[in-house]
Formats: C-alpha cells, structure tokens, sequence
C-alpha cells in the first residue's frame, strides 16, 4: 500500500510540473506574438512613408522637369505657382518659388509638395535663363559637371570639421 500512495505523489508532482510548464509556453507565446505584431506594424508604416517619399520625388521631379522644359518666365506665365497637384495625386499640394535671375545668374527654383497627411517635402534647382530670342536655346553648361567629384568633396566636407 506504501507504493500506491507514493505513485499518487509522483503523479501529481508530473502534473504540477506539467502545468507551470503549459504556463510557461503560453506567456512565451505571448511574448513571441507581441513581438511580432509590433515588428509587423513597424515595418508597415516604414513602407507607407517610403511609399509617400516616392510619390513625393516623383511630384517634384516633374514640377522641376516643367520648369526646366517651360523655362522660369514661361512657367510663370502659363501656371500657377501652387494649387493642388494633377490626378491621381490631387490630394497632394504643390508650390514653386522661382527667384528672378539677374543678367546671366540662373533662376533659382525651389519646388514642394505636400502631402495628404501633411508632411512637405522639398527639391532646389538653379536654371539658366534663356538668351537671346533665340526659341530653344543650348542650355549646356560652359565646362562639363564632374558630379563625381563633386561628391566626393561634400563627403570630404562632412567628415571633416
């Protein structure tokens, strides 16, 4: 009779630990599905701000690209300087501020655009003015741009003070 009492002790010590270990497993669970559902949000509202920021450079892209093909004067002329911008995007707003060029200094233009939860977003460009009557002028620069270099001295800039 002694060893039916103690195969019940041994049984129920088995489903004690049996139980803290059910336990155990469910708040790891838990601990495991949390993390995930905030890895899972994180990463959804990253791609919706890298979504916007496309959609933000391509807006600019082609507000500056008018500009450049219209020339600042006519651009002036023909458009209005803000308002909201072309479907499908006409939630989004957009505004260019043309600064007057002096003589042969380019037309400095800044380009934004806003979108549907506000955030701005913003691109510069300077422009050479048209010279001369002449209707489609070359509007190459004088010296070739060594963008390259160019770069590489900004980083040069930046790391060092």
């Amino acid at each position: 009779m002694v060893m039916r009492n103690e195969s019940r002790n041994d049984r129920n010590t088995a489903r004690g630990f049996t139980l803290i270990e059910v336990l155990v497993a469910g708040i790891v669970l838990a601990i495991g599905m949390t993390t995930l559902l905030t890895i899972t949000s994180r990463a959804l509202s990253t791609q919706q701000r890298g979504e916007e920021r496309i959609i933000a450079a391509s807006l600019l892209d082609e507000l500056l690209g008018s500009v450049l093909t219209e020339g600042p004067q006519d651009f002036i002329k023909l458009r209005s300087s803000s308002g909201p911008c072309e479907a499908p995007f006409d939630d989004w707003e957009y505004e260019v501020d043309i600064e007057n060029a002096v003589g042969s200094d380019p037309f400095k233009v800044l380009a934004r655009v806003t979108s549907p939860n506000g955030t701005p977003y913003e691109c510069g460009t300077l422009i050479a003015p048209k010279l001369g009557e002449e209707p489609h002028p070359d509007r190459a620069p004088f010296e070739p741009i060594d963008r390259e270099g160019r770069w590489l001295e900004m980083q040069d800039e930046e790391l060092l003070p």
